[in-house]
């Protein structure tokens, strides 16, 4: 026997164990090895388990293996409803045990948008999905409740964006442009952590914002650009609801909102010109510095309802449209740089753009999406549960099945 075919034997018994873990005839600890168990424990093994079954059924077995070398390979896994793509690599020494697991595309088996439907619908709490060409006048592939208000989370921050590309496109700045960071967030992000009056461009603050949604970037941007700006993109993408989101609050501001109850009843209690009022006091007693308030634990879903950023599937349709829209490319390049997506996937399209967002209880996942013709599309998905969190890796999957009826 060559060395490659005993590599090659060694690889396929390591994929088949890894298939009687998933079918709960061998221990993850007799497979895995302990570094990989350190990030990936059998519990959290176990949950996406669970969570592949309830999407593509029961895992059957090794459909096949391609060796890319002694200790790698690509495999495919047959579940009951799909064939599910991966990368696993093993040690190079006795006992070869797996190190590396990336489980990376699924392509359904008999799937159809009915059985897809059926199963947002199943999800708790409430759920609004559009996968469309971008062109308004087009037909969807999918909708749900495409026209109904979700909180969005971070993907607020595309509104922000296109407000900035929009000012740089009318010559009022460029994205080269030096501000300093003269006022912070709490994360998600880092830059709340870089030096006081750092200077950084306007372009890195935008790509901050978005690819890894940090919170200081977006609250530096608004307050470069100002409320009212933002507050005019928003209302001239055709919001169907600006009211909901009106005024539009700052990550800090929110976050200041939802950490004090009272405070937030006086808010959610005042109009529109009392909204305003409260956050220019908020400005004068705390500007940027997040040591001034107590932020909410967000331990469970906090006021999604009510203190949120609000859009429709249309809504965040029309405002992606506007991104398109626009003659300078970089704000596409900027949703480009993290676009959460299998890159056996990406590979279908000749550009990918992402923004998502999240807290308890909220979740969006958004694409924008350019197919090898040319055409734009959208995939929006948000899912909101004012009782429980929500599981991303639930919707994900959804959106990859959603994804393979692109037309």
């Amino acid at each position: 026997m060559s060395a490659q075919t005993s590599e090659g034997n060694t690889l396929q018994q390591r994929a088949v164990d890894v298939v009687s873990v998933f079918q709960g005839r061998t221990a993850a600890e007799d497979v895995f090895d302990d570094a990989f168990l350190a990030q990936v424990p059998p519990a959290q093994l176990e949950q996406i388990n669970r969570q592949l079954t309830a999407q593509f059924g029961d895992i059957i077995g090794v459909e096949s293996l391609e060796a890319n070398g002694p200790t790698s390979a690509k495999i495919v896994f047959r579940f009951e409803r799909a064939l599910g793509t991966a990368s696993m690599n093993i040690t190079e020494a006795e006992p070869f045990k797996v190190n590396g697991l990336l489980l990376q595309t699924f392509d359904p088996i008999d799937d159809d948008l009915a059985k897809i439907r059926t199963e947002l619908e199943a999800l708790p709490g409430s759920v609004g999905v559009l996968f469309t060409p971008l062109d308004p006048s087009a037909k969807a592939v999918f909708s749900l409740n495409d026209d109904d208000q979700f909180a969005i989370g971070s993907t607020f921050k595309l509104y922000i964006l296109s407000a900035l590309a929009r000012s740089i496109e009318n010559g009022e700045r460029n994205w080269s442009d030096i501000v300093t960071i003269n006022r912070r967030s709490f994360p998600s992000g880092m830059m709340q952590n870089w030096p006081e009056d750092a200077p950084v461009t306007i372009q890195t603050l935008a790509t901050m914002m978005i690819s890894i949604s940090d919170n200081t970037a977006t609250d530096i941007l608004l307050h470069e650009l100002g409320r009212n700006a933002v507050e005019s993109e928003l209302l001239s993408s055709g919001h169907s609801q600006p009211g909901r989101t009106l005024p539009f609050l700052s990550t800090l501001e929110l976050f200041a909102l939802k950490g004090s109850p009272s405070n937030a009843a006086k808010y959610l209690a005042a109009d529109d010109v009392g909204k305003r009022r409260i956050l220019l006091d908020f400005e004068d007693d705390v500007g940027g510095d997040p040591d001034q308030i107590t932020p909410p634990r967000f331990s469970s879903p906090t006021q999604i309802d009510t203190l949120e950023w609000f859009a429709s599937a249309r809504d965040i349709q029309s405002i992606l449209q506007r991104i398109t829209d626009l003659a300078d490319p970089t704000a596409r390049t900027i949703l480009a740089v993290s676009n959460a997506m299998p890159e056996a996937r990406v590979k279908d399209w000749s550009y990918v753009g992402y923004k998502g967002g999240s807290e308890p209880g909220v979740l969006n996942l958004t694409w924008l999406l350019q197919s090898k013709t040319g055409k734009w599309h959208v995939l929006t998905l948000s899912w909101n549960n004012t009782e429980a969190d929500v599981d991303k890796t639930t919707l994900d999957l959804l959106a990859q099945r959603l994804i393979t009826f692109a037309k």
